[in-house]
């Protein structure tokens, strides 16, 4: 019996079975993650209105903000709020299509984009979305960290060696 990488009674093999089920549970539940940006883009287009449908508590800090102080641009050119509506809508489902695939980058760039937009909601004065938000950013952030421990785990098994 091998001595290296057995722990608590267990063979290689078992060990073995075992972290590639660890893995396999990390990159689920990172998948699982990810379907959040699907759920922030759906929210997205309550929010801001882009089905003529608005509900007040899913608001885009940003969009929220360039209409509420862009002043005459957004009253002569009304469009733009849709526009960037969109534009946010489409960034989520691109975002979510990567981090889906296993991206660390696009959970991250999530999260940056959601803590960004928590300091537009503060000016907004949009507390429930805030809360909302906050709650993408823990699960997206879990997200990269649950893939980083995945790719750790796969390098340190590739780089494992079993000697007498």
């Amino acid at each position: 019996m091998q001595t290296l990488n057995v722990g608590a009674g267990r063979s290689d093999e078992e060990y073995k079975a075992a972290e590639e089920q660890r893995r396999a549970d990390l990159l689920a539940e990172s998948r699982s993650c990810a379907n959040y940006f699907f759920v922030a883009a759906g929210l997205a287009v309550l929010g801001t209105g882009l089905l003529g449908l608005q509900i007040g508590f899913f608001n885009v800090g940003a969009i929220d903000f360039f209409a509420r102080y862009g002043g005459q641009l957004v009253r002569h050119y009304p469009i733009l709020v849709y526009g960037a509506a969109a534009t946010w809508v489409a960034t989520l489902v691109i975002l979510g299509l990567a981090a889906h695939v296993g991206h660390r980058w696009a959970f991250l760039a999530g999260v940056v984009l959601y803590c960004a937009d928590i300091i537009f909601l503060g000016v907004v004065f949009s507390i429930w979305s805030i809360g909302v938000h906050g709650f993408f950013v823990m699960k997206w952030f879990q997200a990269q960290r649950m893939l980083q421990d995945f790719k750790e785990a796969g390098s340190v098994g590739l780089g494992r060696s079993t000697s007498a």
